[in-house]
């Protein structure tokens, strides 16, 4: 038992790191963030819903051993409870970076992962997997199954055999999730240290270049048989380029609409470029050839890598539900804050009517909602939702202004650009870590149809959906704590059809 001495240290110290934490107006409050330490990196990871709760890992670096996955679950994505960490480094591994959770048909989950070597004189770790059958309490214990289910001969490179029985280098790294098919378990492997050692690094082999993943496939989850690359990127459609990586992957059917329901027959590629950010195909699966085929190509991140490291899951009505690491740390922010680490708001996605990726904030976030006000004159919040429908008539942009100071000297906004065609977050705060910054996404409203922005303002993340077709996230830090006005921007004729905000109900606790 602790002495007296020992609990009032311990009680002085929570004392001070929550008044820390709650004097940081950077610090958002419905978001979902890392409790404590570094969470940089801070990917979300190993999602997956079971007995009535979504489970999310997150992967952050604790002060005493590493990198580790955190858990928590929730009923309904907005309120989040804390588990005993699922993933810790030990003798098997030395660290845990990225990958995905798979809930078998008898209650098991497994997580693949991204293990790094404890020895990396003597071995690689390579990809791994862990299980856990601990229903009753909520997946709390967790084992590592030994050896590697892809063994590293380098740094997150594998050694397999080619038909021709040579050795090729394959992907040791950030395994996607896994799915079953016919009774048997497949998962991809990431390519960035791939890539980079034999495409970029060694005579810029042009087999090498570009996004793809390695499938492997297993009759019982222990060993694994490399098959063939799942997909490669097409270069000749020209959505990617050759220094463009595909790491941190997630391969989930689409539904066919935002509230779920039966499957389009479509699947959804998530992943990132680690210079690029976030991004997706649509395509089919072959599942006699066990490859991917990709038809469409999009971005949710376009200015920079902003928008990373997504993962998804499945939820029990049929849709998928995906979270992503928003960056812009500020510099050293764990020591200097108390915390760090930021996911995006949890996002619908489903295959739309036109073929395209759907879009919308999650419907859970509704439950929120508190204080409803019309229109937006005198409203001042950081934590808030803002929804607008504006006909932009002839308008060469509309959207709405925000964090803005009295004199207009420091401001951010969301708009839509009908020049060229684009919705774009706009951020000028001179003197901030982020003093300016435009980024540009493509967006057409179709003739007669009205401008509908779906505004999500948490401190320093902030995100705006528009028409259930397009999103942008971003990192805001203004450098006046009253930089926080709120209005219609426009640039020519508009009119006003809807203009509503609420204040959010704050889920992260301290």
């Amino acid at each position: 038992m602790n002495d007296p001495a020992t609990m009032k240290s311990l009680w002085e110290a929570s004392r001070a790191l929550r008044e820390l934490l709650i004097s940081d107006p950077a610090r958002p409050k419905y978001h979902f963030i890392c409790p404590e330490e570094d969470g940089n990196p801070g990917d979300p990871n190993g999602a997956f819903y079971a007995d009535g709760r979504y489970h999310l890992m997150f992967l952050y670096r604790c002060c005493s051993d590493g990198y580790r996955f955190g858990h928590m679950s929730s009923p309904d994505l907005i309120h989040w409870e804390r588990h005993p960490d699922a993933l810790t480094p030990d003798e098997l591994d030395a660290g845990i970076y990225s990958g995905g959770a798979f809930l078998d048909d008898d209650g098991t989950v497994y997580i693949s992962y991204w293990a790094l070597s404890p020895d990396e004189a003597k071995r690689h770790s390579g990809v791994r997997i862990a299980f856990s059958r601990d229903r009753e309490n909520r997946y709390e214990k967790w084992e590592k199954l030994d050896p590697p289910a892809v063994p590293a001969v380098e740094r997150g490179i594998g050694r397999a055999e080619a038909p021709d029985g040579s050795g090729i280098p394959v992907g040791a790294a950030d395994p996607s999730n896994i799915w079953k098919k016919d009774g048997k378990y497949y998962m991809q492997t990431g390519n960035l240290p791939v890539q980079k050692a034999y495409g970029l690094d060694r005579d810029y082999n042009p087999d090498y270049l570009g996004d793809f993943t390695d499938l492997f496939v297993s009759e019982d989850l222990r060993e694994w048989k490399y098959l063939h690359r799942f997909y490669r990127h097409p270069q000749s459609a020209g959505w990617t380029d050759a220094r463009e990586d595909d790491m941190c992957p997630s391969f989930l059917p689409l539904p066919l609409t935002k509230d779920g329901g039966e499957p389009s027959g479509k699947y959804l590629q998530l992943f990132i470029a680690h210079n690029r950010g976030c991004q997706y195909y649509i395509g089919s699966y072959d599942r006699e050839k066990d490859v991917f085929l990709p038809e469409k190509h999009g971005r949710m991140s376009w200015l920079d890598n902003l928008y990373f490291a997504p993962e998804a899951v499945m939820a029990p009505d049929g849709r998928q539900i995906m979270w992503a690491w928003m960056l812009q740390n500020r510099s050293r922010e764990a020591l200097r804050f108390g915390w760090s680490g930021v996911f995006g708001l949890p996002r619908s996605l489903w295959l739309n009517e036109k073929g395209e990726l759907g879009i919308a904030p999650a419907e859970e976030l509704r439950l929120l909602r508190c204080n409803p006000r019309t229109g937006l004159d005198g409203l001042r919040s950081d934590c808030c939702e803002i929804y607008a429908e504006i006909d932009v008539k002839g308008a060469k942009r509309a959207g709405v202004t925000f964090y803005a100071s009295e004199d207009g000297a420091e401001y951010s906004r969301f708009y839509y650009d009908a020049t060229r065609k684009e919705l774009v977050y706009e951020g000028y705060h001179p003197g901030s870590e982020l003093e300016q910054s435009v980024e540009r996404a493509p967006f057409c409203l179709e003739e007669g149809e009205t401008l509908k922005l779906d505004l999500f303002l948490d401190a320093s993340a902030v995100e705006v959906f528009a028409n259930d077709r397009q999103a942008i996230g971003r990192r805001v830090y203004p450098v006046n704590r009253k930089t926080d006005r709120v209005s219609l921007y426009h640039e020519g004729e508009v009119g006003v059809i809807d203009a509503r905000s609420w204040e959010m109900a704050p889920t992260v606790t301290v």
